[in-house]
């Protein structure tokens, strides 16, 4: 973050500033503290965001809390990731309305009208502000799979398309992060990280005599907002861009040590295991209750749901989320492929960290751990996999953060 990459460092009034002009021209949604969560919500500058506020996680466990700093970003990630910004989990299809007689056909028959929903309504542009490194990952592997394929999705290209992201990283992780075994965090952004390129990459840095943030540009646009805030920035320093380095490298070790995945062959090693016993183990404490799959930043299951209203003259189809924890999910006719909660428990996991790979050349977990935070038995990925799969011991701290 040298000068010569045009990083500057402002101060949080100076951060203010850069959230007022993105919202000049933008809907700019960032972190929010809202109902004991921290999550996603429409922001207008630095007041809005959780200043001062954590969370602590655990397998089964969330609680937001106070910190004894007023750091801006000095959180994980909250139940919510940026997926159901570009995927939501409702999206109206089509229409179908009955036309009668005289309505535009000729012949006086009664016939339809489908009118497809344009991808364009109700798309504006917008800022996300705090996408973590897991996140950014989440979003490159959302691209691949409803972008790089032979029939791109129209409705998620036009959310996709003229997003501006502030990337942050993260260096107060939870207790089931484990962004480092997927090479995804906590760095938000740099060499070797496999999400796109922020339009900004930030570094928050608060200590008791100093609270600034380090931001990076990554695009023209990026250049061009910081820029217009020339007044309020100076050029960032090799100090700065050590201290960051040291930060992101001591939150990069206290989750490795407290939990690591061992991701070198997983897929091969699950494959290897698909009659392990411990699949029925975790089957006797999975309610099968798509928790995991909702917060999740990479799942993408969906059905259609097709509704007429009472006159009988209007149907309207409408995409919604679905989970292979469902059993209409792989209902074939005469039943479900997937009956038992044990077969749908592997078929979640073993798509995510193998046959993902075979789809789409990717793995399609990050490490950003909701799925173990809000399970509501506390089922571990991590522990999980490793039990099923792998040799490498979980460190066992499981009501605090990483040490």
């Amino acid at each position: 973050m040298g000068t010569d990459t045009g990083a500057v460092v402002v101060d949080v009034a100076g951060f203010d500033a850069l959230l007022a002009l993105l919202a000049r021209e933008r809907r700019v949604l960032g972190p929010v503290l809202a109902d004991g969560v921290i999550g996603i919500g429409e922001i207008a500058g630095v007041a809005d965001l959780p200043a001062g506020w954590t969370d602590e996680q655990a397998p089964g466990r969330y609680r937001a809390v106070r910190r004894d700093d007023d750091a801006l970003f000095g959180y994980a990630v909250g139940q919510r990731s940026w997926r159901t910004e570009v995927n939501p989990s409702r999206l109206p299809l089509l229409q179908i309305r009955r036309r009668r007689a005289g309505e535009g056909d000729r012949d006086g028959a009664r016939h339809q009208e489908v009118l497809p929903a344009d991808p364009r309504a109700g798309v504006e542009p917008t800022a996300w502000v705090g996408v973590r490194g897991c996140d950014l990952a989440a979003l490159a592997v959302s691209d691949r799979v409803l972008l790089g394929g032979e029939h791109p999705d129209p409705h998620y290209a036009e959310r996709r398309r003229d997003v501006f992201v502030v990337a942050v990283d993260c260096t107060s992780p939870a207790s089931t992060c484990f962004c480092p075994s997927m090479g995804t965090g906590p760095a938000a952004a740099g060499a070797g990280h496999p999400g796109p390129t922020p339009d900004l990459h930030v570094h928050e840095v608060c200590t008791t005599d100093r609270h600034e943030l380090v931001c990076r540009p990554g695009t023209d646009a990026g250049r061009a907002l910081l820029a217009a805030v020339a007044a309020e920035a100076r050029p960032a320093t090799a100090a700065d861009e050590t201290t960051a380095a040291e930060a992101i490298a001591e939150a990069a070790r206290r989750i490795d040590e407290h939990r690591h995945l061992d991701a070198e062959g997983l897929a091969g090693r699950l494959e290897a295991a698909l009659e392990h016993p411990r699949w029925d183990d975790v089957a006797e404490r999975c309610l099968s209750c798509a928790n995991c799959t909702l917060v999740c930043p990479t799942c993408f299951c969906s059905t259609v749901e097709t509704t007429t209203d009472l006159a009988g003259t209007e149907t309207t189809r409408t995409r919604v989320a679905d989970s292979c924890f469902t059993l209409d999910h792989s209902y074939l006719h005469g039943g479900s492929v997937h009956a038992s909660t044990r077969s749908r428990y592997r078929q979640w996991l073993t798509h995510k960290l193998d046959t993902w790979w075979d789809q789409f050349g990717t793995s399609g977990c990050t490490g950003c751990g909701r799925c173990t935070t809000w399970c509501p038995v506390g089922i571990d990925l991590v522990e999980e996999a490793t039990a099923i799969a792998g040799p490498t011991a979980v460190a066992a701290h499981p009501e605090g953060g990483p040490s």
